[in-house]
């Protein structure tokens, strides 16, 4: 039994049962039920039909769902039985289940639990143990979230731009636990890029995909962070880049350029480089310049200082750096790294030991302290 392919039957599924006369929140418990009911009996012999299956238990258990619950013994409840035979899907309302569970009602957090396990077809269990939380913890975080939007019409129009920031934000959850969230992110961004033809959708994919196929070379063999420059190039993977570029090609043609696009184009021309000094940090800056101008991010900001040092020298990237807020996010271990590009070893060491009391991950932490020890010790020399 696959379940890969039992997790992209799932939001079909959750559509039938809502054009049944289901609510969502009932929907997708009684999937749930249905889809642990497939994983313990179909073995490696599935049916025929699968979804058509999964539609006819899924059905059955929200019917005995709502006959057992008292407090709706006095409401009437629109029924049609068992699901007719043949095809058990016939409308695909993918679409639509991504954009309810990106409601902007929801918390961000609650949107990628509710996106994970109705879009992604993933349990509670995988998606706590993805984000290293109790199992209670998600069940509560995901149950609030199908109050929330329990009320939402299902065929109400939704926002791209909200699926894609959720998305996105599973991806940068990268791999913990059992499941890998990056490649569960490209995989639901491949399909909503497919259903909506939308060039952002397809900026996105291709980050993703540039950004994945450096992976293998982000860590060494004892799980130490390798920064950009230092990686092994060619553990990276080609097959996955060329896709990346394609889809990006593909992408900016349609000239409506957006921020995800020009992302993509940043780690484009990274990938292109075949080593880290081929870099072409002229066009990366260029490219940082549309990136500010289309969010005023100050995150591009930041990165946009550090590829003006790389581009113009390192004193034009502390000119840069100096508008921006020092409490953002690695300003710390910016401001580091190029005032030991400008010859000041003793400033950058304190500054990686400053920003290596604020890191976000264990990783980044050993990796900043490192390089305060490194200057530190060269400096004694």
């Amino acid at each position: 039994m696959d379940e890969a392919r039992l997790r992209t039957l799932t939001p079909s599924v959750i559509s039938a049962l809502v054009r049944r006369g289901a609510d969502f929140a009932a929907a997708e418990d009684a999937v749930q039920d249905a889809l642990v009911e497939a994983v313990r009996g179909w073995g490696d012999e599935p049916p025929r039909d699968p979804a058509g299956w999964l539609v006819t238990v899924a059905w059955r258990r929200f019917l005995d769902a709502v006959r057992a619950d008292t407090t709706r013994r006095h409401r009437e409840v629109r029924v049609e039985g068992e699901p007719p035979p043949g095809p058990g899907v016939s409308v695909d309302d993918t679409l639509q289940l991504y954009f309810l569970c990106a409601h902007p009602s929801l918390t961000p957090a609650s949107a990628v639990a509710l996106t994970l396990r109705a879009v992604g077809g993933l349990t509670t269990r995988q998606i706590a143990r993805a984000y290293l939380v109790p199992e209670a913890t998600m069940a509560q975080r995901i149950s609030r979230a199908k109050k929330t939007v329990s009320g939402v019409r299902f065929h109400e129009p939704g926002d791209v731009a909200t699926v894609l920031r959720v998305l996105y934000l599973v991806f940068n959850e990268g791999h913990s636990g059992d499941v890998d969230l990056a490649a569960e992110a490209i995989r639901l961004t491949r399909q909503l890029a497919a259903m909506t033809r939308h060039e952002e959708a397809a900026g996105l994919l291709a980050l993703m995909l540039l950004h994945h196929a450096r992976r293998p070379a982000r860590t060494d063999p004892d799980g130490r962070l390798v920064p950009l420059a230092e990686q092994d190039r060619g553990l990276w993977d080609t097959r996955m880049i060329a896709e990346g570029v394609d889809v990006l090609q593909a992408a900016l043609a349609r000239d409506r350029l957006g921020e995800f696009q020009a992302q993509a184009a940043i780690a484009a021309l990274h990938a292109d480089a075949q080593a880290a000094e081929e870099t072409d940090w002229v066009q990366i800056v260029e490219w940082y310049d549309e990136l500010v101008r289309l969010t005023d991010s100050p995150v591009a900001r930041l990165n946009r200082a550090v590829a003006v040092g790389e581009a113009d020298g390192a004193r034009a990237g502390l000119t840069a750096l100096a508008g921006l807020d020092p409490a953002l996010p690695r300003y710390t271990a910016v401001a580091a790294y190029l005032h030991e590009r400008d010859g000041d070893p003793a400033t950058a060491a304190r500054l990686y030991a400053d920003a290596a009391r604020s890191a976000a991950s264990l990783p980044e932490r050993d990796h900043l302290t490192r390089q305060a020890a490194r200057l530190n010790a060269d400096h004694k020399g």
